[in-house]
C-alpha cells in the first residue's frame, strides 16, 4: 500500500511530506492502524543530535495513535475497528519485560531509538524503492498508516476523542508515571516539578489527582501560568534558578519536598532539587544527561537518593486506561497541552515546540482541529 509519510532524510534537513510503500501487511503478532493523531516529543527531535547512532532516512513519530485496520494473526488480542494508543517497543521475554518493567527491556535501545525491528525492514521504502530505516519506536507513526507490533498497541473507549490520545503513550505516560509509579505520590505528600513542558505538566496533573502539593519551576512565565491553572504552585527560575531556590521550595513545603521531578538535565537545577528535598527524599531523573553530573557536598545526605527514571516505570496497558479514566472524571486534564497541526505543517510544529509557543504539537493526517 501507498500512503502519506513525513521522511526526515538527514540530521540537519526539514521533514518532507512523501509516498511511501508498504509492501507487506502486519505479520504474526502485528496490526496495521490508521492514524488519527501523533504527538511530536522531544525524543523525535533529539534525532537531529544523535550524531548519526539513529539510521535516517526515517519516519519518526512515537507517539501515535489510530483505529487497528487490519491484524496479523489472532493472537494480537484485537479486533479491526479497536482504537488504541501506541505506545514504546519491548521484547516481551526478557528478565525485566517479564517482571512488568518494560521500559527496561534489555532491547529498548534497539528497539526503540537505534535500528528497531529489522526483521521486516525491507517492507518499508519510499516510494522510489529506497530504504527507510526500521520503525522507529515500534511505530514511525508521523504517518497515516503503521504496522506495530500489538504488544505496543492499548485499547481505549471508542468514545474518546483517539486524535488526542498519543501522548499518553510517551510523554504524559512518562511524567504521570513517575508520580503514581516510581514514586508512589499519596495525599498530603508534596513534589517538585522542575521543568514545565509536555512530562513536567503531566506530573503536575497526577500529583494534583494523588492529593499531593505540587511545586512547578520553570523560567517560562506562560508555562507557570499553565501549571497553576493545574493547580501548582508556580515558582520562577530564570536559567540555573536563583541561589535561594531550595530555601524558597522549603518554605512553600513546610520543611523540603518528600519528592522531586527534573525535567531539564540542568546540574545546578538538579543540585537544587536535592538540596530542596527533605531527609529519605527521591529525585528521580528524565532528561538524558549529556554531560557528566557533578553533585555537590551534601546533596545526597541523610537518605536522600536520585534516580533516572523511564517511560515513567509504566506498564502502558494497565497506566494508559487509568490516564483516560482521571481525564473522563476531570482530573488529568491533558488536552489544555494540546494544540493540533496537520500532518502538512510538521516543520512549523517543530519550530513552535523548540521556541516553548506550544507544549504537547499533535500532528493529524486528516488536518487540523484546534484544541487551545
Amino acid at each position: 500500500m501507498r500512503f502519506t509519510a513525513a521522511v526526515l532524510r538527514s540530521c540537519e534537513s526539514r521533514f518532507t511530506l512523501e509516498e511511501v510503500m508498504l509492501h507487506a501487511g502486519p505479520g504474526d503478532g502485528e496490526i496495521l492502524v490508521k492514524i488519527a493523531g501523533c504527538g511530536m516529543c522531544r525524543t523525535d527531535l533529539a534525532v537531529r543530535h544523535s550524531a548519526g547512532r539513529t539510521p535516517l532516512p526515517a519516519v519518526l513519530g512515537h507517539e501515535g495513535a489510530g483505529v487497528v485496520v487490519e491484524t496479523g494473526g489472532p493472537d494480537t488480542g484485537l479486533s479491526t475497528g479497536d482504537h488504541v494508543v501506541l505506545s514504546f517497543d519491548s521484547c516481551g521475554h526478557c528478565r525485566n519485560c517479564m517482571g512488568a518493567a518494560p521500559a527496561y527491556c534489555d532491547s529498548f535501545p534497539t528497539l526503540n531509538l537505534f535500528g528497531g525491528r529489522k526483521e521486516h525492514a525491507a517492507r518499508f521504502t519510499d516510494a522510489d524503492g529506497g530504504a527507510l530505516a526500521p520503525r522507529w519506536f515500534g511505530q514511525s507513526s508521523f504517518a497515516e498508516y503503521a504496522v506495530v507490533p500489538a504488544r505496543n498497541a492499548v485499547r481505549v473507549d471508542p468514545t474518546l476523542p483517539v486524535e488526542l490520545l498519543g501522548p499518553l503513550g510517551c510523554s504524559f505516560l512518562t511524567g504521570a508515571g513517575a508520580v503514581f509509579h516510581s514514586f508512589g505520590v499519596g495525599p498530603g505528600d508534596t513534589i517538585a516539578v522542575y521543568g514545565s513542558g509536555a512530562v513536567g505538566l503531566a506530573a503536575v496533573m497526577a500529583a494534583t489527582a494523588a492529593g499531593a502539593v505540587t511545586v512547578a519551576v520553570d523560567r517560562h512565565p506562560e508555562r507557570l501560568a499553565l501549571a497553576e491553572r493545574l493547580h501548582a504552585i508556580p515558582l520562577h527560575a530564570v536559567s540555573a534558578g536563583p541561589p535561594d531556590l531550595p530555601d524558597r521550595i522549603r518554605q512553600l513545603t513546610d520543611g523540603g519536598t518528600h519528592y522531586a521531578l527534573d525535567t531539564t538535565g540542568s546540574a545546578q537545577l538538579i543540585n537544587n532539587a536535592l538540596r530542596a528535598l527533605r531527609p529519605t527524599g527521591h529525585l528521580g531523573l528524565v532528561a538524558r544527561l549529556h554531560t557528566p553530573l557533578p553533585l555537590e557536598p551534601g546533596t545526597l545526605d541523610r537518605g536522600r537518593r536520585i534516580s533516572h527514571i523511564c517511560e515513567g516505570d509504566a506498564v502502558p496497558g494497565l497506566l494508559i486506561p487509568r490516564l483516560t479514566r482521571l481525564w473522563q472524571a476531570g482530573r488529568f486534564p491533558f488536552d489544555q497541552l494540546i494544540r493540533t497541526y496537520p500532518l502538512t505543517d510538521i516543520n512549523r510544529a517543530e519550530r513552535d515546540c523548540d521556541a516553548g509557543r506550544v507544549v504537547k504539537p499533535v500532528l493529524i493526517p486528516a488536518g487540523p482541529r484546534e484544541v487551545i
